[in-house]
């Protein structure tokens, strides 16, 4: 099945990733594989230089060094892919690996909790419960002579 022709990583409406900004690397894979295990190379790397890219705008950049700090190494964010045997599946893996990783780097952040106080009825249901379950265990105990 040939791969459908892709001009870039989309990774969400607002940013696609140009192919020329993608490295990648290949090197053989462990596990299993059968004969061909120890001649193909079918574990892939892929990196991306965050902070050299021209498809970021200066917030998704900031943004994303941010968020992705203990990811990047001189700011080149690298994701290897060996779970398939073929290098092919490999390499689809590593990229919506990677567009996964951004456009969840990219999302704005959750908006704080706010604080709130349990209701009345709701400790009341809560105390209610634990003194029936209290009365069950006494009732599971041995009869004391007293």
């Amino acid at each position: 099945m040939a791969a459908p022709l892709r001009p870039g990583l989309r990774v969400s409406s607002g940013l696609t990733i140009p192919d020329a900004e993608l490295s990648w690397r290949f090197s053989r894979s462990s596990g299993p594989g059968g004969q061909g295990v120890n001649t193909a190379d079918s574990r892939v790397e892929l990196s991306w230089d965050v902070a050299g890219s021209a498809a970021l705008t200066p917030a998704q950049r900031d943004r994303l060094l941010a968020r992705l700090d203990g990811r990047l190494v001189g700011g080149v964010l690298t994701i290897a892919a060996s779970e398939h045997r073929a290098q092919l599946r490999n390499r689809d893996a590593a990229r919506e690996r990677l567009g996964a990783l951004v456009a969840a780097a990219l999302r704005p952040p959750a908006p704080p909790r706010r604080a709130t106080k349990p209701t009345r009825g709701s400790k009341e249901r809560r105390l209610t419960a634990k003194h029936k379950r209290t009365d069950v265990k006494q009732l599971r105990q041995r009869p004391r002579d007293v």
